[in-house]
């Protein structure tokens, strides 16, 4: 029985002094390399060192009961001659032991449990509180804490393999509270030795992720700690069978005992149904092929890391050891379909969504729906409202205003405008490979480039509205000018892009969104229409010009043409050139179209006229004098006669006949009587003969 108290005893003070060894050098290894897990994976060890304790002074005391009840034996087999009071006295004299055991195991380790349980509590919120203020701690020499943790994770195993070994013998049972602890220790230490290597290599998320395990693991098994100590309250004790200690963790024991789980399973199955559930066949199959089903099953999904998907519209890239290059110095792409590869960790597959369209949103933050928590695109952009959750301000130079509002007014105009600047800005995948490996965080330098790019062309570019009133509409980024802007910041996003080695293209560059401050657009409409009246006005004048000049001479080029021609000549008859004089004419005159040109046909026919008849009067008046010469009584006969005759042309004449002698008279009746009817025709007609 001695032995048996013993050896349990020793294991038991052993453990504890690995444990706060390991505590001792966790401790200080945190601190000096400056790593938060490795620190907090020192305070799980010294729980363990608590729970070793207690069970050190509960084997302790068992041994010295044992040893006890060993003495009275023997001085029982000295003493049979003494009486039944005798030996009465000697059993309650010589039970101080086992009083003293039973008092441990009632009061002491429900009190230790308690706080345990207060250790882990406090312990695991102090340490859940301590993480944000340990990140900006320098850290230094990742391998050494990994070879210090992989070593005390495996000295660890080995003793809680041993320690849960020896729990099978029912005396010993406690010692599968510190066998647990000692194996999620080890386990911790195990992880954490691979994130510390991990840490060498730059890769920090395992050993992040381990830095909140720890304390969520240390409060766990406080609160089940705490709750255990509850029920134990109310649980029935049954002399001489052994009662699980409140420190004794369930869910370690799950990890450390796979099979301690279907044993209490079939106990509760077994008071359920009333016959030994635990003692048929099928139990004991499930039993005994447990772990190998278990093992299959592990070695069955970690084969499935072989197997990699890619869907449509999907890329992926292969690591080996870490590299996704191949010795040919080429990525190890996989496109869509089914691959297989080497499990993990030897080959870890990436994929990407290289087809998908992605958005940034450049210059503003939009709304988003409480429910998906998706961005909410606005339906109207009016430069009235605002579109977005928050809408930043571009700075754009500003242009001469003169023209348009006075020089007074343009020398007190600010050099500067704002805008607000809503540019969604679409992008896809074009090289998977430059897209993970040449820059850490490709879509935030992305974000940066555009706001680059997007300051950098507003500098130059235009948002005045006089320059739709001067007929610059193509340059202004309020109006019509945004098409040539889009497709110009386009071009520059893209080209600052590949030279960064983003590997990704440009797709959609949207400028609806540049409008002026909502407090200041009715200013600007106003503006506008001011603009546009004037540009009215100013098409109404070019539309008259267009028309004037083309009723005039055909177009407005045939006038500017003409215009030149008329300056030519104009110059050439100052010179006295008449020859090039004649020949502008000429010309002014075959090029000449519309109202122009009948004026000008009007004018040479008029000229020509004038000409001729004055030609024709010279001719006939020579004519007139060579006929006065031959006869001139004869002539001024006959002009007195033309004279007469042009004069009296439309005067009724008389002609009276007389006899040189007056001797006869005539009667002649001048007067015009009308016929009244038909019969007066004929006595007329020969009247009139």
């Amino acid at each position: 029985m001695t032995v048996s108290s013993k050896r349990p005893e020793q294991v038991a003070w052993a453990s504890l002094v690995l444990t706060l060894v390991f505590f001792g050098v966790a401790f200080f290894l945190g601190r000096w390399s400056g790593f938060f897990a490795v620190s907090a994976v020192s305070w799980q060890f010294l729980g363990a060192a608590l729970i070793w304790l207690v069970l050190a002074v509960q084997f302790h005391q068992r041994s010295l009961a044992e040893q006890e009840k060993l003495d009275m034996s023997q001085l029982a087999q000295e003493k049979s001659s003494a009486t039944i009071f005798q030996k009465g006295e000697q059993a309650t004299l010589f039970a101080a032991g086992q009083r003293r055991l039973e008092v441990l195991e009632k009061w002491f380790i429900p009190v230790f449990a308690g706080l345990i349980a207060a250790y882990e509590l406090g312990l695991g919120i102090h340490l859940l509180k301590s993480i944000g203020s340990a990140q900006g701690v320098q850290t230094q020499q990742p391998l050494v804490c990994a070879v210090v943790a992989t070593a005390i994770a495996f000295v660890s195993f080995l003793m809680s393999r041993y320690a849960t070994g020896m729990s099978a013998e029912p005396r010993w049972k406690p010692l599968r509270a510190g066998g647990s602890f000692f194996l999620g220790a080890a386990f911790l230490c195990f992880v954490l030795a691979v994130g510390l290597a991990l840490a060498h290599f730059q890769v920090f998320t395992l050993l992040g992720v381990i830095s909140y395990v720890i304390p969520i693991l240390l409060i766990v098994l406080g609160a089940e700690t705490s709750l255990n100590i509850l029920l134990d309250i109310y649980r029935p004790r049954l002399k001489g069978q052994y009662s699980r200690a409140a420190f004794d963790s369930r869910l370690l024991g799950i990890i450390n005992e796979p099979g301690g789980l279907f044993r209490s399973v079939a106990t509760a199955i077994d008071y359920q149904f009333g016959f030994k559930v635990s003692q048929t066949w099928f139990y004991r199959l499930l039993e005994k092929a447990i772990i190998p089903l278990i093992l299959f099953s592990a070695a069955t999904l970690y084969l499935a890391s072989s197997i990699v998907v890619v869907a449509p519209g999907e890329e992926g890239i292969v690591e080996r050891f870490g590299s996704p290059l191949r010795a040919d110095k080429q990525a190890r792409r996989i496109g869509p379909g089914f691959h297989v590869k080497l499990p993990w960790p030897i080959d870890v597959a990436y994929r990407h969504p290289t087809q998908e369209i992605r958005e940034l949103h450049i210059g503003y933050v939009p709304k988003t729906d409480p429910k998906t928590g998706a961005a909410v695109r606005a339906t109207s952009l009016l430069w009235g409202k605002t579109h977005y959750e928050q809408e930043h301000d571009l700075l754009v130079a500003t242009d001469s205003m003169t023209d348009v509002v006075g020089q007074d007014l343009a020398a007190r105009a600010v050099p500067v405008s704002l805008v607000k600047a809503n540019v969604p800005v679409q992008y896809r995948i074009k090289d998977l490979y430059a897209y993970i490996y040449n820059h850490r965080d490709p879509g935030k330098l992305l974000e940066d480039i555009c706001y680059r790019e997007l300051a950098r062309f507003a500098a130059s570019a235009k948002v005045e509205v006089s320059d739709v009133a001067i007929g610059q509409a193509q340059e202004s980024l309020l109006g019509a000018g945004r098409a040539k802007a889009r497709q110009t910041l386009t071009e520059g996003i893209q080209r600052a892009a590949d030279a960064q080695g983003l590997g990704v293209e440009i797709v959609f560059v949207g400028l609806q969104g540049l409008h002026p401050a909502p407090e200041v657009a009715p200013n600007y409409q106003a503006v506008i229409g001011a603009v546009q009246q004037k540009q009215a006005k100013v098409l109404q004048a070019e539309a008259e010009r267009n028309r004037t000049l083309g009723r005039l001479v055909g177009s407005v080029s045939q006038a500017e043409k003409l215009a030149d021609l008329a300056a030519q000549y104009q110059e050439a008859r100052k010179q006295g050139r008449d020859e090039e004089v004649r020949r502008l004419g000429e010309q002014f005159v075959s090029e000449a179209r519309g109202e122009v040109f009948r004026i000008l046909s009007e004018a040479q026919s008029y000229a020509f006229g004038k000409a001729t008849l004055a030609r024709a009067t010279g001719e006939r008046f020579a004519g007139q004098l060579q006929a006065y010469r031959a006869a001139p009584d004869i002539y001024k006969c006959e002009q007195r006669s033309v004279a007469l005759e042009e004069a009296l042309k439309n005067i009724r004449k008389y002609v009276v006949a007389a006899d040189p002698n007056d001797r006869e008279v005539i009667i002649l009746d001048l007067n015009e009587k009308l016929p009244t009817n038909l019969l007066d025709i004929g006595s007329l007609e020969e009247s009139n003969r």
